[in-house]
C-alpha cells in the first residue's frame, strides 16, 4: 500500500465532487410539498413598531401564512441565546437582552426580522413580503462603540443601561502599574480593528421539516455546528427532546465562524414547519447576508507597553471597546474576553499584563466569532505596538522581538494571562523568516524603490494563537455553556473498508482526506477504503463542530483514541487466530504479529473474522468498531512569523505587496498540501482586512453602506501576492497526534504584518485598516502638507 498516511501531501478526496459541481448543499435540497419563507426586514436601524398590517400580504397569490413576532410569542417560542456568560468586574453576569426570532416591539438594526411570509414559491413569498405595511416610530440610532458609551447616547435596550453589555477586566492590575512605574520607556498606540463581513461562498440556508406521524423534526442547515444547533433548538428555543430533532449540515461552502451560531431565520423555518406541518425553506441572498450574518472584529483599543532601558518588556496594559451589535450572538461574549485577553502575552515574556474590555450594544448587525475570533484582535494589538516600540527605540524590530521571546527551554511556559504555552521555537521561526525574506537586503531594496519614487516598507508579525479549544473544565469555569470535547467512531465492515464518524464538521477544511489519512496511517487501511461521515446528528450521535482550528487537535485525537481501541480488540482476535497470548501480539502498520516469530495477520483478516466469527474468542463480542471522546488537556499554541514587504505608489496611494513570507509552526503536519492551502486562504483574508474590507454604517441613519460587493471590497486574485511558505514542526506534547491547528494562522498574522509594512513605508503609525488607496493617499498628502508648512 502506498504511504497515504500522516505527513503525506495526498490530494483531497472531496475535491472531485466539488470541482465537478456534484456537491450537495442545503439549497440543492428540496422536500415534497415544500413552502418558501421570505422575511420582511426593517429599513430602519432603530425604531418602535407601532403597528403591522399584513392583510394585503395574506391575500396575495400563493401565500400560505404571514407571521409576526406576536405570533411567535403566542406559541411561547424562546428567543436566541448567548451560550457563554461573562461576569463583569463586580462579578455580575453580562447583560443579555431578549433576542426574539421576529421583532415584537422594536427593531434594532437594519435588516432585523419584522415578519415572515410563507408561500408556495419564493417569488410569491417575496412579492407578499413587500406588501406588508409597518408603521414605525423612527428613533435615533448609535452605531459605534465610542459614541454608544457617551452620556446621553440612545439606549439600544432598556435593560442595558448606557449600552454596556459588560465592563470586564483580566490580569494583574497592581503588578502592571508597578511595572509602568519603573519603566525607562513607554510606547502608546491607538488602534481600530475594522468590522468585517464573513462572506462565505455559500450563503446561509435552512429547511425545517416536521413529520406529524412520528413527531420528528428535521433541520437541513448550513451549519459548522449541527449538534450544538440541535441542543439550542431543543433545550432553549422549543423545549423538545433532542432525539426528536435531527440536524443535517451537508456540504457547506465556507463558514469562517459565521455558521457556528443559531440564527433567527433557521429557527423560524423550524417553527413554521411545525406549525404548518409542511417543509419550509429559506435561503439568504447576498444582501441579506451582509445585513444579518454575524460580523467580526470591530474593536477600538488603546494600548501601552512598558520597557526597561534595554527594551525588555516589563508591562502591557490594554483598554478595548468591543462592539456587540444590536443583540448578543451565540458566542459573542467570549470573543473580546477569553479569546482575546488570554493571548495578549504574544510570544513574549512580558511579566505583567492587564486588560479592560467594555462590550457595547449598538444599532448594528450582531458581532460574533470570525476567523480567528479574538486571536487576530490580540495579535494585532501586540504586534503593532511591538513594531512601534522598536521604531521609537531605534532598535531593529526583529531584534526587539528576539530579546523578549519565550526561550525554547522555558516550555511549558506560564503566561501572566492564564495560558500555559505547550511548546514552541519562536527564535527559529524568526530566523527562518528573515532568511527567506532576505531581510538583511531590505535597506538596499528600499533605496532602489526611492529612486523610482516609491515608498517601500517591511513589517513583521510574530503571532501566537490558542487552538483546539479547550479543556471543558476550564471553559466551564470561564462561563461556557457547553463542554468542548469531540467524539469519533470507527467502524470496520466485514470486507475491511471503514466508516469514520466524527462530530466535527467540514466546510472546506478537507476533513474527508485528513481524517482518512490518520486512520490509514494508524490502521493500515487504504485511503480509498475509508469514508468519513459528518454533519448529521442521526449518523453521528454527539459532537461539538468545527471552529477555532479544533478539528484535528480535538476531533483527530478522538479518532486516534477510537483507532487504538480497534487495535486493542484486534490484538485479542489476532492472538486467537495465531494461538498466542494477546500480551505477545504486536501491532504495526496494519499487521498483527507474534513477537519473536514470523506469524502475522493483517487488519483486513481481523475485520472479516470479527464479522464472520466461526473461529473466534469465546469471551469476545463479534464486530469491529469503537467510539471515543476526547477532551483536550490544554489549548494548543501554533505560532510563527510572517514578513510582508510592500511598495506604495505615492501618487495614487496604491499598495503593492512585493513579497510575503510565512513561517508557521503547526506541530505535526498531517497533510502539508492542505495545510499550505489553509495558510494561503488565511493570509488572503488577512490581506483583505488590512487593505480592502470594512463594514461601514452611516453614523446618522445607521444604514449599512456596504451591503453588496460593489461597496464591500473582497480581495481578488490580482490583489494577492505569491506566498513563500515555510514550516517548522514542534509537536504538541499533550495530544496523541502532536498537532496544533492551522486554519486561522494566516488571518491572525497577516493584518499586523501588512500594516507594519505600510506604516514603515509611510513613516507614521497613524493609519487604520483598511489601508485603501484613498486612506493611504490622504496620509501621504497630509505629510506633504505638513512638510510644506515647515
Amino acid at each position: 500500500m502506498t504511504n497515504q498516511g500522516i505527513g503525506q501531501s495526498v490530494r483531497r478526496k472531496e475535491d472531485f465532487r466539488f470541482i465537478t459541481g456534484q456537491g450537495h448543499y442545503t439549497d440543492d435540497i428540496n422536500r415534497p410539498g415544500q413552502l418558501y419563507a421570505y422575511f420582511h426586514r426593517s429599513p430602519h436601524a432603530f425604531a418602535k413598531i407601532k403597528s403591522i398590517s399584513t392583510d394585503a400580504a395574506r391575500k396575495m397569490p400563493g401565500v400560505v401564512a404571514v407571521y409576526t413576532g406576536k405570533d411567535v410569542a403566542a406559541d411561547k417560542v424562546g428567543g436566541l441565546i448567548c451560550g457563554w456568560t461573562v461576569k463583569d468586574k463586580k462579578g455580575e453576569p453580562h447583560k443579555a437582552p431578549r433576542h426574539d426570532i421576529i421583532a415584537i416591539d422594536h427593531v434594532r438594526h437594519v435588516g432585523d426580522q419584522v415578519a415572515v411570509v410563507i408561500a408556495r414559491s419564493l417569488g410569491e413569498a417575496r412579492d407578499a413580503a413587500e406588501a406588508i405595511e409597518v408603521d414605525y416610530d423612527v428613533l435615533t440610532p448609535v452605531v459605534d462603540v465610542v459614541n454608544a458609551l457617551k452620556p446621553g447616547a440612545p439606549e439600544v435596550h432598556a435593560d442595558a443601561p448606557g449600552n454596556l453589555c459588560y465592563d470586564w477586566d483580566f490580569g494583574d492590575k497592581a503588578a502592571t502599574e508597578a511595572a509602568f512605574a519603573k519603566a525607562a520607556h513607554v510606547t502608546k498606540i491607538d488602534l481600530v480593528n475594522n468590522r468585517l463581513s464573513p462572506n462565505p461562498m455559500e450563503p446561509r440556508s435552512a429547511i425545517g421539516e416536521y413529520e406529524p406521524g412520528t413527531d420528528n423534526t428535521t433541520v437541513y442547515t448550513t451549519s459548522q455546528n449541527p449538534h450544538v444547533i440541535r441542543l439550542i433548538l431543543c433545550a432553549f428555543v422549543f423545549g423538545l427532546p433532542e432525539h426528536k430533532v435531527r440536524v443535517i449540515a451537508p456540504d457547506v461552502g465556507g463558514g469562517f465562524g459565521s455558521k457556528i451560531f443559531n440564527y433567527a431565520e433557521e429557527t423560524v423555518c423550524v417553527w413554521a414547519a411545525r406549525k404548518l406541518k409542511k417543509p419550509v425553506k429559506w435561503t439568504s441572498d447576498r444582501t441579506e447576508a451582509f445585513l444579518t450574518d454575524a460580523h467580526g472584529r470591530d474593536h477600538v483599543t488603546h494600548a501601552e507597553l512598558a520597557m526597561d532601558k534595554d527594551g525588555k518588556f516589563l508591562g502591557f496594559r490594554v483598554e478595548t471597546k468591543a462592539n456587540m451589535g444590536a443583540y448578543l450572538s451565540t458566542f459573542a461574549s467570549a470573543v473580546p474576553t477569553y479569546l482575546y485577553a488570554l493571548l495578549l502575552a504574544g510570544q513574549y515574556t512580558t511579566p505583567a499584563i492587564y486588560a479592560e474590555v467594555k462590550a457595547v450594544f449598538t444599532n448594528t448587525t450582531p458581532v460574533d466569532a470570525y476567523r480567528g475570533a479574538g486571536r487576530p484582535e490580540a495579535t494585532y494589538v501586540v504586534e503593532r505596538i511591538v513594531e512601534a516600540a522598536a521604531r521609537e527605540l531605534k532598535v531593529d524590530p526583529a531584534e526587539l522581538r528576539r530579546r523578549n521571546f519565550v526561550p525554547d527551554d522555558a516550555f511549558p511556559y506560564q503566561t501572566p494571562v492564564a495560558c500555559v504555552y505547550d511548546s514552541g521555537q519562536y527564535a527559529k521561526a524568526l530566523d527562518e523568516a528573515l532568511k527567506m525574506s532576505d531581510y538583511s537586503g531590505f535597506k538596499q531594496r528600499k533605496a532602489d524603490a526611492a529612486k523610482k519614487g516609491k515608498l517601500r516598507g517591511i513589517g513583521l508579525c510574530a503571532y501566537i494563537e490558542a487552538c483546539g479549544i479547550a479543556p471543558s473544565a476550564v471553559v466551564g469555569s470561564l462561563g461556557a455553556g457547553v463542554g468542548l470535547w469531540e467524539s469519533a467512531q470507527i467502524r470496520f465492515n466485514a470486507t475491511g473498508s471503514v466508516f469514520v464518524h466524527t462530530g466535527s464538521h467540514s466546510h472546506g477544511q478537507g476533513h474527508e482526506t485528513t481524517f482518512a489519512q490518520i486512520v490509514s496511517d494508524r490502521l493500515g487501511v487504504p485511503l480509498e477504503s475509508i469514508e468519513v461521515v459528518h454533519g448529521d446528528t442521526a449518523l453521528v450521535p454527539m459532537g461539538m463542530g468545527t471552529y477555532g482550528s479544533r478539528s484535528l487537535a480535538v476531533g483527530g485525537s478522538a479518532i486516534m483514541r477510537a483507532a487504538d481501541k480497534i487495535i486493542d480488540k484486534g490484538k485479542k482476535i489476532a492472538a486467537h487466530l495465531m494461538e498466542a497470548s494477546a500480551d505477545d501480539v504486536a501491532y504495526d502498520k496494519g499487521v498483527f504479529s507474534v513477537k519473536g516469530t514470523d506469524k502475522q495477520v493483517p487488519m483486513a483478516q481481523i475485520a472479516f473474522t470479527a464479522y464472520v466469527p466461526h473461529n473466534y474468542p469465546a469471551d469476545l463480542e463479534p464486530g469491529l468498531e469503537a467510539s471515543a471522546f476526547y477532551d483536550p488537556a490544554n489549548f494548543t499554541f501554533p505560532a510563527g512569523v510572517h514578513v510582508a514587504e510592500v511598495e506604495i505608489d505615492s501618487d495614487t496611494g496604491v499598495t503593492h505587496i512585493v513579497n510575503w513570507v510565512a513561517v508557521d509552526d503547526f506541530g505535526k503536519v498531517v497533510n502539508p498540501m492542505i495545510v499550505e492551502g489553509q495558510v494561503h486562504g488565511g493570509i488572503a483574508q488577512g490581506i483583505g482586512q488590512a487593505l480592502l474590507e470594512g463594514v461601514v454604517y452611516d453614523p446618522k441613519s445607521g444604514q449599512l453602506l456596504t451591503a453588496s460587493f460593489n461597496d464591500y471590497c473582497m480581495p481578488r486574485a490580482d490583489d494577492l501576492p505569491s506566498y513563500n511558505v515555510g514550516m517548522i514542526e514542534t509537536p504538541c506534547p499533550h495530544n496523541p497526534l502532536g498537532v496544533k491547528g492551522c486554519g486561522e494562522a494566516g488571518a491572525i498574522a497577516a493584518p499586523a504584518a501588512l500594516m507594519n509594512a505600510i506604516t514603515d513605508a509611510l513613516g507614521t503609525e497613524k493609519i487604520n485598516m483598511p489601508a485603501t488607496p484613498q486612506n493611504v493617499w490622504r496620509v501621504i498628502q497630509s505629510q506633504n502638507l505638513a512638510a510644506a508648512a515647515e
